[in-house]
């Protein structure tokens, strides 16, 4: 029940902000990837989601179709483009290492997808030019800052520079997006409320300012991370006391 009402609490206050984005859908014909990501969504939810990549989300339950965003987040499993894929009823761009883009099904798969193919070594310069258009085009973008799987004990795996950069020059908000370690089923995600890094729009962007973002930007995902523990761990405690 109290679910149902922030639900509806929440419709409310966005209501406004997608009458007019959902009058234009309605005027567009959708694209080959709009459908295709259309079609993936409905195979997740109807067939997937019942038997496998079950996820358990908390913080904003409802699609965030309002703007463009650029969503970041930790990156534990092959399967964490389905939980950023979800967020939203739109494309969603992947920034994705270059291998997977040169044969065989994930060759095939990330094209489909129009996912953005990122240097290792984390400076490739397409790859941010390519994010930025897709941006300011009004669409989303995903980023992993750490670049590979967390497989380490430690909270996060150092960030590669990018994503911080991406959100200031294109002044998009960044929707934190966090899942906790160790969890095999239903695994606990929150997405966060989104937030712009103000403090570093037009300004010139030396090495030192782009570190200084990218601290900015872990440390707001930390934040959300000890907050999506102590949701989960709160909850267990009431389940216990039942």
């Amino acid at each position: 029940m109290d679910e149902t009402k922030d639900d509806l609490r929440q419709e409310e206050e966005r209501s406004a902000a997608k009458t007019d984005l959902n009058a234009d859908k309605k005027k567009k014909k959708l694209t080959k990837t709009e459908k295709w990501f259309r079609t993936m969504r409905r195979i997740y939810f109807w067939f997937l989601s019942r038997f496998a990549f079950k996820y358990k989300r908390y913080g904003e339950r409802l699609k965030y179709n309002d703007r463009a965003y650029l969503i970041v987040g930790n990156h534990l499993y092959k399967t964490d483009v389905i939980p950023a894929a979800i967020c939203t009823d739109r494309v969603v761009h992947f920034m994705a290492k270059s291998e997977l883009f040169e044969k065989g099904w994930n060759k095939w798969f990330t094209k489909k997808c129009e996912c953005i193919p990122v240097s290792r070594d984390g400076s490739d310069v397409r790859a941010l030019m390519q994010s930025m258009k897709y941006l300011k085009a009004g669409e989303f973008v995903c980023c992993f800052p750490e670049g590979t799987r967390n497989k380490s004990d430690e909270l996060f795996l150092p960030f590669k520079s990018g994503a911080a950069a991406i959100a200031i020059k294109t002044k998009t908000p960044v929707l934190p997006m966090v899942q906790l370690k160790n969890y095999k089923k239903r695994k606990p995600i929150l997405y966060g409320e989104p937030f712009e890094m103000t403090q570093f729009y037009d300004k010139k962007m030396t090495p030192e300012l782009i570190a200084e973002a990218d601290e900015f930007l872990r440390a707001k995902l930390e934040e959300r991370y000890h907050a999506l523990e102590k949701i989960v761990a709160d909850e267990a405690a009431g389940k216990k006391r039942k």
